[in-house]
């Protein structure tokens, strides 16, 4: 497994990781759940071409373009459910949002079951490639912010970036996940 950083004026440092092929995970610096899926020590190397592939990527979002994350070559590691969440994120334009009951009803229709929003909260509090897998774009019943994995500021900074309406959302007083976790990426790599 290896890694690499890469910095953004706007959100602070992204660590990017990979198996050589595909990106697997791409996570704040203080990312509440960072390295989640990587179950191996991470090597950096800053050369592999995965890394450039999403560099460029990630200088084109940060210049206020909107590439898609079909661009590159995907691959989070999680539960089926999890990986299914990931890919319905995938597909939400650069500048919109939706509401995890929208996830929910959306799996609900398709598997002909149930889904709960809460269910569909926790593989996007999962996703192990923020920015690029938009969970960012995900808001709570009626306008909540709700908790991110990187802080509810490093959210807000995303959806301002992408010129989101934000008049009609609320942050959260308390939760879990309003700062992310300080340190979180010294505690698994040096990068």
């Amino acid at each position: 497994m290896y890694c690499t950083s890469y910095e953004s004026e706007l959100i602070g440092k992204l660590i990017l990781a990979s198996e050589g092929e595909s990106l697997v995970g791409c996570w704040f610096e203080n990312d509440r759940f960072f390295g989640y899926g990587v179950d191996a020590p991470m090597e950096r190397r800053d050369d592999l071409p995965v890394f450039e592939k999403t560099r460029d990527w990630l200088d084109r979002y940060f210049a206020g373009k909107a590439p898609s994350p079909q661009e590159l070559p995907l691959a989070p590691r999680g539960s089926e459910f999890q990986r299914r969440v990931w890919s319905i994120l995938t597909e939400i334009p650069y500048g919109q949002t939706i509401t995890y009951g929208d996830i929910a009803k959306r799996i609900a229709s398709e598997t002909g079951g149930k889904m709960s929003a809460q269910a569909v909260g926790g593989a996007v509090g999962r996703n192990p490639i923020c920015v690029i897998v938009p969970c960012h774009r995900v808001m709570g019943a009626k306008g909540n912010l709700t908790g991110f994995g990187g802080g509810v500021d490093t959210k807000v900074a995303l959806l301002e970036h992408e010129q989101v309406d934000m008049t009609s959302f609320f942050r959260p007083k308390k939760g879990t996940a309003l700062e992310g976790r300080p340190n979180a990426a010294a505690s698994f790599a040096s990068v």
